[in-house]
This record gives structure tokens, sequence and C-alpha cells, in this order.
């Protein structure tokens, strides 16, 4: 049999490679639409935790991994390779909007009749795995099923490459278009819609060109083409492998730290992943040019392994060290592309290299991998299951295992060291599997490998240098010299990284992220206390209260001075914060974890809400600032309606809003958005001039008069005694001050909120909003507007004439705006 005859496909198909390239741009460009719109519904479902992106990237992977493997197994060769992969194509588009309308009700019956937290986030987890699963079963089978498209040939394996790249190419285009076009200004399912739209365009066009392209079944390979490689095949499965464990970990290192860097935001995620996925694209390109030359595969595999320990060290002191240092404070422009500029700078600065590498893996382990004549769909589906399974245990190992184990500095000198162990393994094999000819430079090749390795131990060591404790504390401002602090603590959880400050003036703060959520200064001590204090004071027998978000235990600590309230539940995503915090703060939170009333419950609170049955007297709520990804599912219209739902006739809620960090349209959005759930809500104000200024939203289960003599006698009661102390000390001296940080209600501010977008489920515009605006600096100015819409509101007080007038005086009079001291010391 000729050479010609015994190709698995008739060399005229070649001239059809750049319109099946088309087809993987559209695929790729559709598969991370789909990733970013289901990685905002696995946040509904699990909760906004390391779990959800675990989840995410282990199903993903795990999908494509299986669909790599079973595609040659299943689907006969004498099938029209183009016409397999319209039907791919099509199915996909089909399941993602099964999912997009059928996983939430799904999750949402399951929480009705289920737990929460372990057990319920594990069997949520497993639910959102088996949804995603079929889609990405069906990704992962696209690419073998191209590989049956292509010769077997180093030209044709060359185009496999190219094809990888030209996915990843479409990948790098569909993240950018999720997260800066399609979900800032549309939904979710507009978003998933425009990529089934894509999907069926790729699927048209591939069964079109089936027509006019004919397909040649493979010949059956002899026994000669069969020779065994078994130990050059290992060695190709587990570098490759081991080249995806490290590209999945260090995305989530990386991830981590990058964003503490340049802030959580939505369009930092859709930044970095950009540049990961160009990198590999672009090294994608590099190893497929690669990979057509008569070069040994298996050397060339192997120095790349060895460039690699050089570009994660590099990238680990670029973001521990170099990058944190860059005299770059993001506040002085309100411009945010300009700082979307710097901030993708910054990540090729860091990432870029590596991500090169990895990508130029993949090409030269499918050359490493092809003997000439062996199935190329079963070939490709291999060597893209090692990868996908390595980085599916990479991705769930470093997000749940090493980081809250050992640390991000430790998980990066693993990373260091793992693709010099693939490289010493590969370049030992490539010396048995040499030609005569090129023995001498794979031995020497070898030898420099091994000589290298004392010199390895040093870059392990001190190529990922530990990270400054000021990035855990001031994120993306920390060159920003008003951020001057004594570090007192440090820690790496699962889901966030904490740590405690203290300034020049003796005021601790809680940081979170790169972002401070609580303190023991003035302004914040107030807000944390006038979270609890005003729906204690206003609910006439509350019992039982629930706080989503620990912080630093102030808010919680507040009910413990309430000796009516009988059970006091806080619902915190972290584990780690308040069993490392809660001390540091123990003055100011009356050291709540020891109070014998109160459970601490380790879940998502939207979760927990969803899957408890228990209602209660008061719901408290002060989440993180709405920027940060993730955040925006505690200010939506259907959380506040669950919230409402478990209020106990007469019960009341509380919700935090910042006005700093902030623009207009993001706070009307959150304040409307509260008050489409809560019609009668009130606004109150937290402020202090030169100070960060904040709203405290107010809502009712049975919408009633505030009578105002009530609370007076409810406050001054000896059984509130040390309830009264607490709330003076953060500068009200009375009921009466209190309650004269009103700011509004909801039908008075209804013009003021006219036209704002409300946050749904399905919309989570507000984190786009809210990403675009942290560096605006226009709290006054929607201070000034929302005091101007205020009106002493009829109807809402009553009491005696004296009372009241006492009230309207010292609303008149913005008492809320005066200067308070330090908390007393009790």
């Amino acid at each position: 049999m000729s050479d010609i005859g015994r190709m698995p496909y008739s060399a005229a198909s070649g001239k059809f490679y750049p319109l099946v390239l088309c087809f993987f741009v559209g695929s790729g460009l559709a598969a991370l639409i789909y990733e970013i719109v289901w990685f905002q519904l696995l946040a509904f479902v699990i909760g906004s935790t390391a779990a959800s992106l675990a989840v995410l990237l282990g199903t993903f992977m795990g999908g494509m991994c299986l669909g790599s493997l079973a595609f040659a197994r299943i689907i006969p060769a004498s099938f029209h390779p183009l016409r397999v992969y319209a039907a791919l194509e099509f199915g996909i588009g089909l399941l993602a909007i099964v999912i997009l309308y059928l996983l939430p009700p799904a999750a949402d019956l399951y929480a009705s009749v289920g737990g929460h937290g372990f057990n319920g986030m594990l069997f949520r987890a497993l639910l959102c795995a088996a949804f995603l699963l079929a889609p990405t079963v069906l990704m992962g089978a696209t690419l073998p099923c191209a590989a049956r498209w292509v010769e077997s040939t180093p030209h044709g394996v060359s185009w496999l490459g190219i094809l990888y790249t030209g996915n990843l190419g479409g990948a790098v285009f569909g993240c950018l278009l999720a997260g800066f076009y399609l979900l800032r200004l549309y939904d979710m399912a507009t978003a998933t819609f425009v990529a089934a739209a894509v999907n069926a365009l790729c699927a048209a066009l591939a069964f079109s060109l089936a027509a006019v392209a004919p397909h040649h079944a493979p010949a059956a390979p002899t026994a000669a083409d069969r020779a065994p490689q078994r130990l050059e095949s290992a060695a190709v499965y587990l570098t490759i492998a081991l080249s995806g464990f490290t590209a999945l970990g260090a995305q989530v290192v990386w991830t981590r730290l990058l964003s503490l860097l340049l802030g959580a935001s939505v369009y930092t995620f859709s930044i970095i992943l950009a540049v990961f996925l160009l990198g590999l694209g672009l090294g994608s390109s590099a190893g497929s040019l690669l990979a057509r030359g008569e070069r040994n595969s298996l050397v060339v595999l192997g120095w790349c392994q060895l460039f690699l320990v050089v570009a994660i060290a590099w990238a680990a002191s670029s973001v521990d060290v170099w990058l944190v240092y860059w005299p770059v404070d993001p506040l002085h422009t309100i411009n945010p592309w300009l700082t979307f500029q710097l901030d993708l700078a910054r990540c090729l600065w860091a990432v870029l290299p590596a991500a090169c590498l990895w990508g130029a893996s993949f090409p030269l382990a499918l050359a490493a991998a092809a003997p000439q004549y062996e199935d190329s769909g079963r070939m490709v589906g291999a060597v893209y299951a090692a990868n996908t399974v390595g980085a599916i245990v990479g991705a769930v190992t470093f997000s749940i295992v090493l980081i809250p184990t050992v640390g991000t500095q430790w998980a990066q000198r693993i990373l260091i060291a793992t693709p010099a162990v693939a490289a010493l393994l590969i370049l030992l094999v490539s010396l048995r599997a040499g030609v005569p000819a090129a023995r001498r430079r794979v031995a020497l090749a070898v030898v420099l490998a091994v000589v290298a390795f004392p010199i390895l131990g040093a870059v392990v060591t001190y190529g990922a240098p530990p990270v400054p404790g000021e990035l855990y504390a001031f994120g993306r401002t920390i060159m920003n010299p008003d951020y001057e602090a004594k570090m007192l603590y440090v820690g790496e959880g699962m889901n966030a990284s904490i740590a405690v400050s203290e300034d020049e003036d003796g005021f601790r703060y809680f940081h979170v992220s790169g972002k401070a959520e609580a303190g023991n200064n003035p302004i914040n001590m107030r807000l944390q206390r006038m979270l609890a204090h005003l729906p204690a004071l206003l609910n006439p027998e509350p019992r039982s209260v629930l706080v989503v978000g620990f912080g630093a235990g102030v808010t919680a600590g507040s009910f413990v001075t309430y000796p009516a309230i009988k059970r006091i539940v806080i619902c915190e995503i972290e584990p780690l914060i308040p069993r490392m915090i809660s001390g540091f703060f123990s003055e100011e939170n009356y050291n709540v974890v020891k109070d014998p009333r109160v459970e601490i419950v380790y879940d998502d609170a939207r979760s927990f809400i969803l899957s408890s049955r228990e209602k209660f007297d008061i719901i408290t709520s002060d989440p993180i600032h709405p920027w940060v990804k993730g955040a925006a599912t505690l200010y939506t219209h259907e959380y506040f309606e669950l919230v409402k739902r478990h209020l106990k006739p007469g019960g009341l809620v509380t919700q935090w809003v910042p006005l700093y960090e902030s623009t207009m349209e993001t706070v009307k959005s959150e304040m409307a958005t509260f008050f489409a759930a809560f019609p009668d809500g009130i606004a109150w104000f937290n402020y202090q001039e030169g100070e960060q200024v904040d709203v405290v939203l107010f809502g009712q289960a049975d919408p009633a008069p505030i009578n105002v003599d009530e609370i007076v006698e409810r406050f001054d009661r000896a059984e509130n005694v040390e309830a009264a102390k607490s709330v003076r000390q953060v500068g009200f001296a009375s009921a009466i001050d209190l309650l004269a940080s009103y700011a509004g209600r909801g039908p008075d501010l209804a013009a003021w909120l006219k036209g704002a977008a409300i946050n749904t489920d399905r919309d989570l515009r507000l984190q786009y909003l809210a990403g675009m605006g942290l560096n605006e600096d226009v709290q006054y100015q929607i201070y000034s507007e929302l005091l101007q819409a205020r009106r002493f509101p009829s109807g809402l007080f009553v009491g005696s004439a004296e009372t009241l007038a006492q009230l309207r005086n010292a609303i008149r009079e913005n008492k809320p705006g005066a200067q308070v001291g330090p908390p007393a010391q009790k």
C-alpha cells in the first residue's frame, strides 16, 4: 500500500484547513462565554466560594476529558468528521440553553428540601456538575473530531496545533466580549443566546463544507505501525498532565494574588483570564511551528518544561514583589479604561511568558505522541485527556487544599518544582528514544538538566518570595501614601485572604481580599452598630437574629447587649474569619463568638437562607462592596424577596449600601432594587465630614408606623442599659439622635430613583456598574442629592407632639453629620 493510500484522509482535505480553523475560533468564543455565564450561575447555586470555581473548572475540564477520550471509541472512523462536528456544535448550544433555564429552578427545588453547610454545598456542587457535564463532554470531543480530518503527518499535526491556537484565540475574544460587553450591558440570557447562535453558525458551515469535502476512512494500522512506544508515550502523557496541573494551579494562585493587586472586580477576572488564554494561543502557535520541523519533539518538549521553571519563577517574583511596588496609584484617574490598560500591562508582564510555554507544550506533546499511521482522533483524545486530568487536579488541589494549608508562597514553589521534574523525566526518556545521530545532543541535554538541579533548588526557594502583608490589606491602593499601617495578622483561607492592620492612631482594621471591610475607628463603628441597633430598637420583641457576614463581629456583637434576644445565627462564607479575626476586636464585638446564644454557619448566605426553614425577627446584612466579583448576588431583587420570606411577622431587615468607591448610577441601582422588594423601606445616613459615607437600608415585613415614644422608652429600659451604652459609644446620645440619621423613604425617593437598573439574578449588571466606578469620588454629591430629596415623612413617625418635634428638629439640623470621638472604654 502506498503512503497516500495509508494516510487517514485525502491529502486534498488540506485546502479546507483554514475553513476548519474558522469553526474552531467560533467554538472557542462560544465556550468562554458559556464558562463566564456558568460561573455566575454557580455563584447563585453553590455560593461565591472557592468550591464554585473548583466545580466549574473541574466539571469543565472533566467533561472535556471524557469527551476527548470517548470520541474515538464511540464514533466510528467512517463517519464524516465535519458532520459529526456540526452535530457536536449544535448539541452544545442546545444544552447551554437548557442549563440557563433549568439549573436555577432545579437548584432552588433541591435547596427547599435540602440542607446547608458542608453537606448542602456538596450536593449543590454535584447537581451543578451533573448539569454541566453533558455540554462539556461535547466540547471535549470537538478537537479529536477535527483530528480525523487532519493528516497524521508532521504537517497535519502542526495544523492540529494551529486549530488549538484558533480555539484559544476565539476564547480570548469570547472572554472579553462577555466580560466587557454582553454581561455589562445585557444579561446572562442574551450572552447565552449569542454563544448558541455562534455554535449554530459553526454547525451550519461545517455541515455545508462536509457536502463538498470528501472523507476517506483510515486504513487499519499494520503491526509495524503499532511499534511499541509505551515508555515514550507514558512520559509524554505524564508531562502534559503535569503541564495542565501547573497551568490551572498557577491560574488559581495568580488570579488570587493579581485580584488583590488590581481589585477583585469582574473586569479584573476577565483581564487575567484573557491574558492566560492569549499566552496559551501564542505558545500553541510557536509549538505548532516547532512540531512541523524535523526536531526531536521529546527533547523540545523537555526544554520547554525547563524554561517553564524560569517563567513561573519570573511570574511569582513579579506578582509577589515587583508589580506590588510599581509606583501605581489607581486613584489618580477615574477613567476605568485607563486603569484597565494598566492592569492588562501588569498581567502581560507577569503571566504571559509562562502561559506561552504551557501553550507550546500541547502541540509538542501531540507531535511526540503521534506514530505516523495511528488514528489521529484517538491520539489527540489521549493527549488532551491527560492534559485536562492534570488541570482538574491542579485546580482542585491549589484552590481547596494547598492555598488554605501552606499558603500562596509554598504553592508557587510547588509550581516551580513540578515542571523541573517533568523536564528531567522527558529528557531521560528522550535519551532512550533519540536517533543515533542526535544521541550526543540528547545526552548533553540530560546532563545539563541533572547538573541544573542544585540551581533549581535555589530557584524554588527564592523564586517565590513571600507576599507582602500590606498587599492583603490594601490591595490595589498599596502604593497610596495614606495607607501606612502595622500589620497584625495575615491569613489565607479557602475563599478569601484576610488581614488585620493598625494605623498610627491605634485604630484597627479588618481587610478582606485587599479591601478594608470593618474597623474600630468611629465611622466604621457607627455603621456596624447602626445595622444592629436600628432593627433591635425598632422591633418591639426581637428574639432571633440572622447576621449575614461576620466581618469584625461588631454588628453581631451589638445584638449580644439585648437580653431579650435568645438566638443569634451568623452566616459566614470563610471559616478563617470568625476564628482568627474576632479576637482582635473582642472589646468592640463583646466577645460574640463565645456567647452561648450564637451559632456560626459556614456557608454562602444566599444558599443558607434558601435552604433554611427558620424565620427570624431580624436579618441584617453587611456584604462586601458590590464591585467585588460575586458580591452582587446579595444585592438582587430575588435575594431581598427571599430575605423577606424568612422574616417573622413584624420582622425587620437592614442592608449596607456604600456611597464611596461608587457612582450615582450604582447607588441608585442598589437602593431601587431594595425598595422594589420593600416599597416602604427607609434609608438612614452614616455620615461624618471628611470620611466615607454609607447608607443603611431598612425594610419591614409588615410596614407600620414607627412609634418614637416606644423606642425612647425601650432605649431607656434598665435591661437595655448595655445596648444604650453601645449606641452612645458611636456618637448617638439618645434614641432621638439615632432616628435623626433618617435619610428618606422609598416612596419619597421614587423620583430620584426613576430609571435606575434593577439588579436581578439573571441580570447582575450591578457588579459591572460598580466595577466601572470604584475609582470615583462622588459620595458627597450623592449625599447632597439625598439630602435635597429628604422630607420629614408624613405618617411614618408617630408619638407625642413633643417627641415628634424633637425628632423633626434633629433631622433638620442634620445631627448625623456631627463629629464623634473614638469609642468610649467599657
